[in-house]
């Protein structure tokens, strides 16, 4: 016997061995990020839950760790999938770091790129909102779901 079924907003069963949703992170220079989801093209970065939008971390695994936990927390689903945006110089290794956060990465982007994706944001949230934009573009069935 089921105690509850967890399901899709239209009624259908969660697909849990389906792949989790994709977000985007902003990988700022001096070990700070930020992660934020992107719906209908309209982004939003998630907190944590005192309500700061950043996170700062030593190193690269655990920020990227930190990111996907909270934005785990926040969406109430997997998170799997990542477009990062870092600069130029901050590549190096952020790939296997994102790995070890157990993120597929779906695209690097250099933040001024993804900062060209949104309009009407701040110059210290546009790389995350782009990053945001660009992961519901390369995952187009989480846009169905939302921020919680």
């Amino acid at each position: 016997m089921k105690l509850f079924q967890i399901e899709e907003p239209d009624g259908s069963p969660t697909d849990v061995e389906g792949a989790g949703a994709a977000v985007g992170i902003d990988v700022a220079p001096g070990g700070v990020g930020r992660v934020a989801i992107a719906v209908g093209g309209n982004g939003e970065i998630l907190p944590d839950a005192d309500g700061g939008r950043t996170l700062r971390a030593r190193d690269l695994p655990d920020l990227l760790l930190g990111l996907r936990s909270r934005a785990e927390k926040q969406l109430a689903r997997p998170v799997t999938h990542a477009v990062i945006a870092a600069d130029a110089g901050g590549r190096v290794g952020l790939e296997a770091a994102a790995t070890a956060a157990g993120l597929t990465v779906l695209r690097v982007v250099e933040r001024r790129v993804a900062a060209a994706l949104v309009k009407s944001a701040s110059a210290e949230e546009a790389a995350v909102l782009g990053a945001a934009v660009a992961a519901e573009d390369a995952m187009p069935a989480q846009s169905e779901t939302g921020p919680a």
